[in-house]
Protein backbone atom coordinates (compact mmCIF):
# COMPACT_ATOMS: atom_id res chain seq x y z
CA UNK A 1 0.00 0.00 0.00
CA UNK A 2 1.47 3.40 -0.87
CA UNK A 3 0.72 6.48 1.55
CA UNK A 4 2.70 9.46 2.44
CA UNK A 5 5.41 8.24 5.22
CA UNK A 6 4.66 10.75 8.43
CA UNK A 7 8.43 11.56 8.85
CA UNK A 8 10.32 12.09 5.05
CA UNK A 9 6.94 13.13 3.84
CA UNK A 10 7.35 10.93 0.53
CA UNK A 11 5.07 8.74 -1.01
CA UNK A 12 6.25 5.04 -0.34
CA UNK A 13 4.96 1.69 0.15
CA UNK A 14 3.79 2.02 3.91
CA UNK A 15 5.90 -0.16 6.21
CA UNK A 16 3.77 0.22 9.95
CA UNK A 17 3.02 3.05 12.24
CA UNK A 18 3.04 5.78 9.57
CA UNK A 19 6.26 5.15 8.23
CA UNK A 20 8.04 3.92 4.85
CA UNK A 21 9.91 1.16 5.44
CA UNK A 22 13.59 2.95 5.97
CA UNK A 23 12.21 5.68 8.44
CA UNK A 24 10.84 2.87 10.80
CA UNK A 25 13.86 0.83 10.99
CA UNK A 26 15.76 3.87 11.95
CA UNK A 27 13.09 5.75 14.30
CA UNK A 28 11.13 2.80 15.78
CA UNK A 29 12.29 -0.32 14.87
CA UNK A 30 14.15 -1.91 18.27
CA UNK A 31 16.04 -5.23 17.87
CA UNK A 32 15.15 -7.79 19.99
CA UNK A 33 17.51 -8.44 23.23
CA UNK A 34 17.39 -11.53 24.65
CA UNK A 35 20.62 -13.76 26.11
CA UNK A 36 22.88 -15.32 23.33
CA UNK A 37 22.72 -19.33 23.45
CA UNK A 38 26.34 -20.37 23.41
CA UNK A 39 28.06 -16.99 25.27
CA UNK A 40 24.84 -15.90 27.78
CA UNK A 41 25.71 -12.08 26.84
CA UNK A 42 22.42 -10.15 26.81
CA UNK A 43 22.45 -8.75 23.17
CA UNK A 44 20.55 -8.13 20.07
CA UNK A 45 20.03 -11.79 18.48
CA UNK A 46 21.51 -12.00 14.70
CA UNK A 47 20.06 -15.81 13.53
CA UNK A 48 18.95 -19.17 15.93
CA UNK A 49 19.28 -17.41 18.85
CA UNK A 50 22.82 -16.45 18.81
CA UNK A 51 24.78 -12.51 18.96
CA UNK A 52 26.60 -11.84 15.71
CA UNK A 53 29.98 -12.77 16.90
CA UNK A 54 29.17 -16.33 18.28
CA UNK A 55 27.25 -16.93 14.64
CA UNK A 56 29.72 -15.99 12.72
CA UNK A 57 32.24 -17.57 14.80
CA UNK A 58 30.31 -21.44 14.07
CA UNK A 59 28.97 -20.94 10.99
CA UNK A 60 31.75 -19.01 9.41
CA UNK A 61 35.12 -20.01 11.29
CA UNK A 62 36.83 -21.90 8.34
CA UNK A 63 35.71 -18.96 5.65
CA UNK A 64 37.33 -16.49 8.17
CA UNK A 65 40.80 -18.57 8.90
CA UNK A 66 40.82 -19.39 4.81
CA UNK A 67 40.72 -15.13 4.09
CA UNK A 68 43.32 -15.11 6.78
CA UNK A 69 45.57 -17.97 5.56
CA UNK A 70 45.38 -16.03 2.49
CA UNK A 71 46.46 -12.61 3.04
CA UNK A 72 48.90 -14.19 5.00
CA UNK A 73 50.48 -15.91 2.80
CA UNK A 74 49.58 -13.34 0.04
CA UNK A 75 48.29 -15.97 -2.66
CA UNK A 76 44.99 -15.74 -4.37
CA UNK A 77 41.86 -18.51 -3.50
CA UNK A 78 42.54 -20.46 -6.64
CA UNK A 79 45.79 -21.55 -5.68
CA UNK A 80 45.34 -21.77 -2.58
CA UNK A 81 42.56 -24.19 -2.57
CA UNK A 82 44.25 -25.80 -5.20
CA UNK A 83 47.38 -26.52 -2.68
CA UNK A 84 45.25 -26.60 0.50
CA UNK A 85 43.12 -29.61 -0.99
CA UNK A 86 45.00 -32.56 0.71
CA UNK A 87 48.38 -33.19 2.50
CA UNK A 88 50.81 -33.97 -0.40
CA UNK A 89 52.53 -36.91 2.17
CA UNK A 90 49.65 -38.60 3.79
CA UNK A 91 46.31 -36.97 1.65
CA UNK A 92 44.83 -36.01 4.68
CA UNK A 93 42.36 -33.57 3.75
CA UNK A 94 40.33 -32.26 6.60
CA UNK A 95 42.35 -29.50 8.00
CA UNK A 96 45.29 -28.62 5.24
CA UNK A 97 47.64 -25.61 6.48
CA UNK A 98 50.12 -23.93 2.76
CA UNK A 99 53.70 -24.20 3.50
CA UNK A 100 56.54 -22.99 1.38
CA UNK A 101 58.99 -25.51 0.55
CA UNK A 102 62.17 -22.92 0.77
CA UNK A 103 60.48 -20.78 2.97
CA UNK A 104 60.73 -17.57 0.85
CA UNK A 105 57.36 -15.36 1.72
CA UNK A 106 57.47 -13.94 -1.65
CA UNK A 107 57.60 -16.81 -3.59
CA UNK A 108 54.34 -18.21 -4.92
CA UNK A 109 55.16 -20.44 -7.84
CA UNK A 110 52.98 -23.64 -7.53
CA UNK A 111 56.27 -25.25 -7.34
CA UNK A 112 57.22 -23.65 -4.18
CA UNK A 113 53.61 -24.45 -2.25
CA UNK A 114 52.61 -27.58 -0.99
CA UNK A 115 49.40 -28.46 1.35
CA UNK A 116 50.87 -29.87 4.64
CA UNK A 117 48.19 -31.46 7.12
CA UNK A 118 49.17 -29.80 10.55
CA UNK A 119 50.83 -33.10 11.59
CA UNK A 120 53.27 -33.16 9.03
CA UNK A 121 53.71 -29.48 8.80
CA UNK A 122 54.89 -29.20 12.50
CA UNK A 123 57.05 -32.21 11.60
CA UNK A 124 58.46 -30.11 8.74
CA UNK A 125 59.58 -27.18 11.12
CA UNK A 126 61.44 -29.13 13.53
CA UNK A 127 64.45 -30.40 12.56
CA UNK A 128 64.45 -33.58 14.60
CA UNK A 129 61.63 -34.79 11.62
CA UNK A 130 62.53 -32.13 9.06
CA UNK A 131 64.83 -34.48 6.80
CA UNK A 132 62.16 -37.59 7.36
CA UNK A 133 59.83 -34.96 5.71
CA UNK A 134 62.17 -34.30 3.10
CA UNK A 135 62.75 -37.71 2.46
CA UNK A 136 58.64 -38.43 1.84
CA UNK A 137 58.65 -35.31 -0.06
CA UNK A 138 61.78 -36.27 -2.82
CA UNK A 139 59.94 -39.60 -3.45
CA UNK A 140 56.73 -37.70 -4.29
CA UNK A 141 59.01 -35.47 -6.90
CA UNK A 142 58.77 -32.25 -5.35
CA UNK A 143 62.42 -30.15 -5.74
CA UNK A 144 63.79 -29.41 -2.02
CA UNK A 145 66.44 -26.62 -1.74
CA UNK A 146 69.92 -27.44 -0.36
CA UNK A 147 70.00 -26.14 3.34
CA UNK A 148 73.33 -25.61 5.20
CA UNK A 149 71.85 -26.07 8.46
CA UNK A 150 69.36 -29.08 7.33
CA UNK A 151 73.30 -30.99 6.75
CA UNK A 152 74.69 -29.81 9.28
CA UNK A 153 72.16 -31.50 11.85
CA UNK A 154 72.38 -34.95 9.72
CA UNK A 155 76.39 -34.93 10.84
CA UNK A 156 75.57 -34.25 14.65
CA UNK A 157 72.89 -37.05 14.71
CA UNK A 158 75.11 -39.44 12.72
CA UNK A 159 78.14 -38.84 15.64
CA UNK A 160 75.70 -39.72 18.58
Amino acid sequence: MIKKCENCNQEKEHHAKGFCYSCYKKLKWEPKIISCKRCKRKMAMHAKNLCAGCYNFIFHLDKNKAYNQRKSHKVDLKTYRKVTKECVICGFDKIVDLHRIDSNKENNSLKNLIGLCPNHHRMINNYNFRSEIFVQLKTKGFDLPFNEKLEFHKKETLSN
